[in-house]
């Protein structure tokens, strides 16, 4: 083999050494179930394991530094499958239920429905309902972008709309503990679960417009009634599956938004790979690139209008919350309703 060959290869495997090496330091010390010092020993131990590898392929010890590092890998992989999400904790008190679902032809009763009623994020009372819905009754779907971390990074809501104006919510999060926070590097690395939040929109949007004070943002989407129908039942099957199997929620392949990709392909709608599902914050451009959204107005203007700040804040969570919020919000003409 050419010599420069030989060095472009063992270039590309410093790289991946010390790219599994970062990795499997940075779970060591956020999953390694030991006191901080512990975990503190493990990943720096593995890090200098890890660095002592790049540095011996420019050795002849090259080939036993590489095997070496592929049977650690291969025990630090056996180690992390085994790690489960917790089924039952201390959760706070907003993520305590995983919402579920039965169907019986058009009619869907949801058990663990959240309608909270908020003072502050830490005053708040307590209210988790079972209700009926009929399916066939579904006409819209909604798209809430709360923004809580600048322009970038949103939290997403989906939100079906049924004759007669009831408004049904559900938000993909994390579930954290009472003693837990929310941490995006944290949960790259199996550190919370997933949960599906149903709720009224006054409770899961309003904590977030009226009394954490976020940017949250209403879009119509362009979806037919069965279009939407069939997003809502595959919400319900994901609640219904991740009720009887837990699994991690992950700031990058498992988050809110790229949870609901996934969910809207299964529905039928046909959704490439797109770097504004992961940088969420874009997700209105997205849609609007896409004609899912109202187009007849420049998308600057659109995201103004679709702000709902001052209109939830002049209703104060009251029963009308979700009508106030959609007032002066553009209605895409395909699914346009009196």
């Amino acid at each position: 083999m050419p010599r420069l060959m030989v060095k472009i290869l063992i270039f590309a495997v410093a790289l991946m050494v010390a790219a599994l090496t970062a990795w499997c330091s940075l779970a060591l010390w956020y999953r390694l179930p030991l006191p901080e010092a512990g975990r503190a020993i493990a990943a720096g131990v593995f890090l200098m394991f890890g660095l002592f590898t790049v540095a011996a392929l420019a050795s002849r010890l090259r080939l036993k530094a590489i095997l070496s590092f592929a049977v650690v890998f291969a025990l630090m992989l056996f180690w992390w499958n085994s790690i489960k999400p917790e089924a039952n904790a201390a959760w706070a008190p907003d993520v305590a239920r995983q919402v579920t679902g039965i169907i019986a032809g058009n009619s869907l009763t949801l058990t663990d429905v959240r309608d909270f009623e908020w003072r502050s994020n830490s005053d708040f009372t307590e209210r988790w309902t079972t209700r009926t819905f009929d399916v066939s009754k579904v006409k819209t779907v909604d798209l809430f972008m709360s923004y809580w971390a600048g322009p970038k990074i949103a939290h997403v809501i989906f939100s079906f709309g049924f004759e007669g104006g009831e408004q049904l919510a559900w938000s993909i999060e994390v579930r954290h503990k009472a003693s837990g926070g929310f941490s995006p590097l944290a949960d790259l690395f199996k550190n919370d679960p997933l949960v599906i939040v149903a709720a009224d929109e006054r409770d899961v949007v309003g904590v977030r417009s009226n009394v954490r004070g976020e940017d949250v943002q209403i879009y119509r989407l362009r979806a037919s009634p069965e279009q939407a129908r069939k997003l809502l039942l595959e919400y319900v099957a994901e609640a219904n599956a991740l009720a009887q199997a837990p699994q991690f929620y992950n700031s990058i392949t498992t988050n809110c938004t790229t949870t609901v990709a996934k969910l809207m392909r299964v529905a039928g709608d046909n959704v490439p790979f797109d770097w504004r599902l992961i940088v969420n914050g874009y997700l209105p451009d997205y849609a609007y690139d896409r004609g899912a959204v109202d187009t007849s107005i420049p998308l600057s203007q659109l995201r103004e209008i679709s702000k709902i700040g001052e209109r939830a804040q002049a209703d104060g969570l009251s029963p009308a919350y979700s009508k106030a919020i959609r007032v002066g919000v553009p209605i895409p003409a395909a699914n346009a309703t009196p």
